[in-house]
């Protein structure tokens, strides 16, 4: 009688094996899961558009554009110009000054910025403000486009400058 039970335990083993395996497959299949979020890094969060007005306060009436914005990491500097009698020199070192402002007061710096964009009234101002520019965002800098605008830059500027940045 032993050795029928032992013939039957031997017959039916590989159908219980199999039986236990898929049993602990799911748990096992849990522990493994488990192993890979540890492993994962979290989800970054999804980026949020920020305006940066200001002195910090929304104009009463709706603007027409923002100052500055930041999506994510990165920075986005409105054009700036120069309001006052000047040559093409003091307009450009007044427009730098400003962005300088605007970027570190959102947590960047010129050494971060990725892109300029430079609006000249006249190109004949090009070899001018390229004096006053030089190395002004380290020395490493972003990429630049400068143009001369044909219909003028708003407001009498003689130049006008905006970026983007790494925050």
């Amino acid at each position: 009688m032993a050795k029928s039970n032992r013939r039957s335990f031997l017959a039916k083993a590989p159908a219980m094996a199999v039986a236990a395996a898929a049993a602990a497959s799911p748990a096992l299949a849990k522990d493994k899961d488990k192993e890979k979020d540890k492993a994962r890094p979290a989800a970054p969060e999804a980026p949020v558009k920020k305006v940066l007005w200001n002195d910090g306060k929304r104009p009463e009436k709706q603007a027409l554009f923002s100052p500055a914005v930041s999506y994510g990491s990165l920075l986005f500097i409105s054009g700036i110009g120069a309001h006052f009698e000047g040559d093409i020199k003091s307009h450009t070192a007044h427009v730098l000054d400003e962005i300088k402002k605007k970027l570190e007061a959102a947590g960047s710096s010129m050494e971060k910025v990725l892109k300029v964009n430079v609006y000249l009234n006249d190109l004949k101002d090009y070899a001018g403000m390229n004096e006053v520019f030089l190395g002004k965002f380290g020395p490493d800098p972003g990429v630049r486009t400068t143009i001369a605008a044909a219909g003028g830059i708003p407001g009498n500027s003689l130049v006008e400058i905006d970026c983007i940045a790494y925050i």
